[in-house]
């Protein structure tokens, strides 16, 4: 699936901080914990607790956040439909992976079991 560039452009200035608190928001709202949203982000970026918080206090871009990302191997097992996109068909690879990342904030917020969520 083809995104526009402009598309592309809008996710890869995206800072990171600006969106964080709605996946907070998000998980909360559905009785889900921090600490359980930490668990997805870092298996799916290698990001620690404290290494999510450096991110956030610098203010970095989806570009960035990516960049700096280890994505787990397991991360083309994301599958589906995630804002009105079909993951596996987004051709250009910074918005898949935060693509990824959201549709794996949207699985846990639903109550999926948090092995199905980590691909195990």
């Amino acid at each position: 699936m083809v995104t526009t560039p402009e598309h592309d452009a809008r996710i890869a200035k995206m800072t990171f901080s600006s969106v964080y608190p709605h996946y907070v928001t998000k998980v909360e709202s559905k009785g889900r914990t921090i600490e359980e949203l930490h668990q997805v982000m870092e298996w799916l970026t290698g990001f620690d607790t404290k290494k999510l918080q450096e991110l956030i206090d610098e203010k970095v871009t989806f570009k960035t956040f990516f960049e700096r990302a280890e994505l787990n191997p397991k991360a083309t097992l994301i599958t589906g439909l995630i804002c009105g996109y079909r993951i596996e068909e987004i051709e250009t690879p910074l918005t898949r992976q935060a693509r990824y990342l959201d549709k794996l904030i949207d699985e846990l917020a639903k109550g999926k079991k948090m092995e199905k969520i980590l691909r195990q």
